[in-house]
């Protein structure tokens, strides 16, 4: 034990299950709060366009009663800016944790992952309302995670430390995507530019199987959506999902492209028929395809290029 450097024992899968513990935590806040952030600003944005003299004459001059915009017009976008800017402060940090039904502000110890919802019973200590079950099992997911990372990566410190990084980055997205059908900028482009970093500075691929991944992963759901839109006039997903697969062939390479969107597309259409089955699919009857890309790209990471080539006998 005394020759155990200090680092091994921080990466060791018992300190990275801890560590995953605490991430899982805060990817609850992020998962919550960078949604309702990406609303309100949306909101705002409505809220300035409607009272874009000059642009609605751009869009709408043509017909001389649409030449500005109307006073009730104004007024919705008065009452709206005003709406949105009367809110209270919303970031990743701020304010703290606090029970969505009475607005109670949890204490230290109440937000201890895992441990904290296990010690309340599942309920808030001030009016007793259910916490979601989902929050300590995000957490756990995370630790598991975290642990399975630091074993299938043992002696390899940034490669646990990046892969660890990706891994909540994904899950984050997976379940945002799931509840939102939104996969945000904010996560998947800066998700992509530390593969094609991590890439150019030799700690995972190389930079040129990194870069074709991310033009092939881009552009294979790019040519997708377009071939379904000219055939059907409707979109069959968002461009977010191009981006998370642009994402994934950054971190894993262009050669795993294919087997992601195979993994992707079989299980996603399972769980969609088990949905629809069952009558849970929700409005629209569509399931979002980022948790399975999501999933998909964990897989491949965890099984390695190697073994995924040979399951799909292209090794």
């Amino acid at each position: 034990m005394s020759d155990l450097l200090p680092l091994d024992l921080l990466l060791s899968p018992l300190a990275l299950a801890l560590i995953g513990l605490c991430v899982g935590s805060f990817l609850n806040v992020v998962i919550h709060r960078l949604p309702l952030m990406l609303e309100r600003q949306w909101w705002a944005d409505v809220a300035h366009q409607l009272a874009d003299a000059d642009s609605w004459r751009r869009v709408f001059g043509g017909r001389e009663e649409r030449s500005a915009p109307s006073t009730d017009q104004q007024r919705t976008a008065a009452a709206l800016g005003q709406a949105v800017t009367g809110l209270a402060p919303l970031t990743i940090a701020h304010p703290r944790s606090r029970c969505p039904a009475c607005g109670h502000t949890l204490a230290w110890h109440e937000n201890i992952p895992l441990l904290g919802w296990l010690r309340l019973k599942g309920r808030c200590s001030a009016c007793g309302t259910r916490i979601s079950l989902r929050y300590p099992v995000v957490e756990l997911a995370t630790a598991v995670m975290f642990a399975v990372i630091a074993w299938r990566f043992a002696g390899q410190p940034v490669a646990v430390l990046l892969w660890s990084a990706v891994t909540a980055a994904l899950l984050a997205l997976a379940l945002i995507d799931w509840d939102t059908t939104v996969l945000p900028d904010a996560l998947t482009l800066p998700l992509l530019w530390a593969g094609l970093i991590a890439a150019a500075l030799g700690w995972t691929i190389p930079l040129s199987t990194a870069l074709w991944g991310a033009v092939a992963g881009y552009l294979s759901l790019w040519s997708v959506y377009w071939l379904f839109k000219l055939t059907t006039g409707k979109e069959g997903m968002g461009f977010g999902d191009f981006k998370l697969l642009a994402a994934l062939g950054a971190w894993l390479g262009w050669q795993m492209i294919v087997p992601m969107l195979l993994m992707a597309s079989v299980i996603g259409a399972a769980v969609g028929i088990a949905m629809k089955l069952a009558a849970t699919l929700r409005e629209g009857r569509y399931v979002p395809f980022g948790p399975f890309l999501a999933g998909a790209g964990l897989v491949v990471m965890l099984a390695g290029t190697p073994t995924v080539l040979d399951w799909i006998g292209w090794a």
